[in-house]
């Protein structure tokens, strides 16, 4: 491993953050991109499980994660599976959102959290960020970062969850 390979690595892990793995999702309030109020916690309760991604439309491997969600997204579906794209864009980059949602057709619910209140509750500073909430409202499975490939790991994870 070159020096400067070692360097990103380590400076990429020291910059995960690690959500405990059982720990309360916290009650939050998003937006949908047409101003209407969201209370997560009432959207984990109707689902078996919901996946939350944080991503923002500058964010390269957040759209990458995102697309490759999307291919599997259907199946999720099936088996009460959720999956909410929160994203931290400001409000002056906040109307990028929708069309980019549009464009790349993503058919999951997506929020924002313009004042970044995801960031500080849950403690995480880096982009993507996937968390896996069961119904209860806990965290069960915690994931920072994107690389190819990462979409069928979550998959498997959400499977050994629902005990398939």
């Amino acid at each position: 491993m070159s020096k400067y390979n070692f360097v990103f690595a380590l400076i990429t892990f020291l910059g995960m953050s690690f959500v405990p793995v059982d720990k309360k999702f916290p009650n939050l309030n998003l937006k949908t991109l047409e101003g209407k109020s969201v209370e997560l916690n009432k959207s984990f309760a109707k689902n078996k499980l919901t996946v939350v991604s944080y991503w923002a439309t500058w964010c390269s491997p957040c759209k990458k994660e995102l697309d490759a969600v999307k291919n599997l997204y259907d199946g999720w579906k099936k088996d009460g599976i959720e999956v909410i794209a929160v994203t931290i864009d400001n409000a002056q980059q906040l109307n990028k959102v929708k069309p980019l949602a549009n464009q790349k057709k993503w058919s999951y619910i997506v929020l924002s959290d313009v004042n970044s209140e995801s960031l500080r509750l849950l403690n995480f500073q880096t982009i993507p960020q996937t968390f896996v909430v069961n119904n209860m409202g806990e965290i069960v499975y915690s994931h920072s970062g994107y690389t190819p490939g990462d979409e069928f790991e979550l998959d498997k994870k959400l499977k050994s969850l629902l005990g398939k």
